[in-house]
């Protein structure tokens, strides 16, 4: 076989469907977010739209002196897997800090909120004698390569949909462990689950509930505990994920619950016995990033007014976004050749960053430009965003909503 050409061949192919990615290549100057340098086409300097550092966390002073104090005081590296040579006492903090964050008795750190669905799932799914996993249809490749690795049994119910989740469930004995699956705000559409009534309907099943947090820690709840901690549910849900790596501006993932649940991951699970852990500068900056969200609304309060001022600007010129009651602002295009060069114009022209968002992330025919304005974003950011999108939309012909 020529496997050159089978490569080559199948990203041609990518390209001219206009689903092939392309890499800006930036430099993120501390101080200056949501400004960074652009070293590759377009203006020396551009304004990200797309970042996942929600609240400008990897920025905030306290965080980086946390990261570099440590760094200067241990090193850098971890040394290893936390069971051979790897735990620091900075993991133990940040567990601590984590666990009481979430209202759980214990939580484990893994090297990604990726890692941290993939060995939690695969682990509960293979290590519980006949479990079947009940997953939201739209939930993150994460949580679906965990379940398939797990080789359990998956029930696919329809996204956000508690009746559909009970007429499955009923379907399985009481003897049969099952785990019901989903998120809290999904990425994409930026909708919330309905997760009171999704722990009904899991209780009267007698199932455990396994929720997703990773976009909604650091940005819901009086402390940034997530949308359970909003809605004060988080005692209902057996296991909560979440991610350092968005709101709290640093990396790695984590899961919370009961000491026994944890200890039982931490045990069995592969992606967390055989990896190296978090550095411990990482881990300190996180729990610095988590311990002041608990206590501040500042940048919760001053990104959810840019939230809504773009809203509020786009909905006044008829730009179609996905109404939704999160903090993504999906703006819908359709097509993913007019989505790259929308994206491409808007870095080049105007010193825009957004990524376009094309399959199989989403449907085809679902293609978008996804933003996440954040508290450091200004006013005038927004403007010229805005003005740039309404030259686009003329230039391109694109449908407007009607009010």
């Amino acid at each position: 076989m020529d496997f050159e050409r089978h490569f080559t061949d199948q990203l041609s192919a990518l390209k001219a469907e206009g689903n092939y990615r392309f890499f800006a290549d930036l430099e993120r100057v501390c101080g200056q977010f949501p400004k960074v340098r652009n070293h590759g086409p377009g203006p020396d300097e551009v304004t990200v739209w797309c970042s996942n550092d929600y609240l400008g966390m990897g920025q905030h002073p306290d965080v980086v002196a946390a990261m570099v104090d440590v760094a200067q005081s241990c090193g850098t590296g971890a040394g290893g897997t936390r069971n051979i040579s790897g735990t620091a006492h900075h993991h133990v903090a940040l567990e601590h800090e984590l666990a009481d964050l979430h209202g759980k008795d214990d939580a484990l750190l893994f090297s990604s909120g990726y890692v941290s669905n993939w060995a939690a799932l695969s682990t509960l799914g293979s290590r519980l004698p006949g479990a079947v996993i009940f997953s939201d249809s739209l939930n993150h490749a994460s949580m679906i390569e965990g379940m398939r690795h797990s080789r359990a049994e998956r029930v696919i119910w329809r996204h956000n949909d508690p009746e559909d989740l009970d007429r499955k469930l009923s379907a399985y004995g009481p003897d049969v462990p099952k785990i019901v699956a989903f998120e809290s705000v999904y990425s994409m559409d930026g909708d919330i689950a309905p997760i009171a009534e999704i722990c009904d309907v899991a209780e009267k099943h007698g199932a455990m509930t396994y929720l997703d947090e990773v976009h909604a820690v650091g940005m819901y709840g009086p402390r940034g505990g997530g949308v359970a901690e909003r809605e004060g549910l988080m005692d209902r849900i057996t296991l909560i994920e979440g991610t350092l790596g968005k709101a709290f501006g640093c990396f790695g993932g984590y899961i919370t619950g009961s000491k026994a649940l944890c200890d039982f991951i931490r045990s069995f699970a592969s992606g967390f016995i055989f990896t190296t852990a978090i550095p411990p500068a990482v881990a300190a900056a996180a729990t610095a990033a988590v311990r002041h969200l608990k206590t501040s609304e500042i940048e919760r309060m001053r990104q959810r007014r840019q939230v809504a001022r773009l809203r509020e600007r786009l909905d006044r010129l008829g730009i179609p976004h996905l109404p939704n009651p999160s903090h993504i602002i999906p703006v819908m295009i359709g097509d993913p050749v007019k989505c790259r060069m929308i994206a491409d114009v808007l870095m080049e022209s105007y010193g825009i960053y957004v990524q376009p968002i094309n399959y199989p992330t989403v449907p085809k025919g679902t293609e978008r430009l996804r933003f996440t304005p954040g508290p450091l974003h200004s006013d005038a950011d927004i403007d010229h965003l805005v003005e740039a999108l309404n030259g686009l939309w003329k230039q391109c012909a694109l449908s407007r909503q009607v009010a």
